[in-house]
């Protein structure tokens, strides 16, 4: 089956639903460990759907992200769209790694982009997050496995054109 005749939405919801979990009032003891969950959406459907998640998509991810957030409009976009476009640039070598060496490669893309957004903020006069923003990027690494697991039973059903999404 051609991945061009595959149903958009569900991916856009699983995407949105990544946006709306990171914008979900979580204690301050727990907010810490927040895993970027939009950011790990965007990884993996640009890894894995390049010709269909690309930049553009990440750009409008991360658009959705600060207004969701109220965070300085443009500062997700920006980081998002970076890390799409590392992803984007180097998919193919990507997806054939290693399941801890491919965690290892999401680490870097979270470690980049927690620091454009240390960056934007530091630039726009934000006050510092603090240790919370690191810790969101071990965290997003240690949850890499089960989300992409779970993104690519979506991705297979998909693919497979199963009723459920017909």
């Amino acid at each position: 089956m051609s991945r061009h005749n595959v149903a958009k939405w569900p991916v856009w919801l699983a995407m949105i639903a990544a946006a709306a979990l990171m914008s979900l009032p979580l204690p301050d003891s727990l907010n810490a460990f927040r895993p970027a969950w939009a950011t790990l959406a965007v990884i993996y459907w640009v890894m894995m759907w390049p010709g269909r998640f690309g930049i553009v998509s990440a750009w409008c991810v991360g658009l959705l992200l600060d207004v969701l957030q109220g965070a300085t409009l443009g500062q997700h976009a920006l980081a998002l769209t970076v890390v799409a476009y590392i992803t984007l640039r180097f998919h193919l070598q990507i997806r054939i790694f290693p399941l801890w060496q491919l965690t290892a490669t999401v680490f870097a893309l979270l470690f980049l982009e927690a620091f454009i957004l240390f960056w934007i903020d530091g630039v726009a006069g934000n006050p510092p997050v603090g240790l919370a923003r690191w810790t969101q990027v071990v965290t997003g690494a240690v949850l890499w496995p089960p989300v992409m697991a779970m993104m690519d039973r979506l991705r297979e059903r998909l693919e497979r054109r199963d009723t459920t999404f017909a």
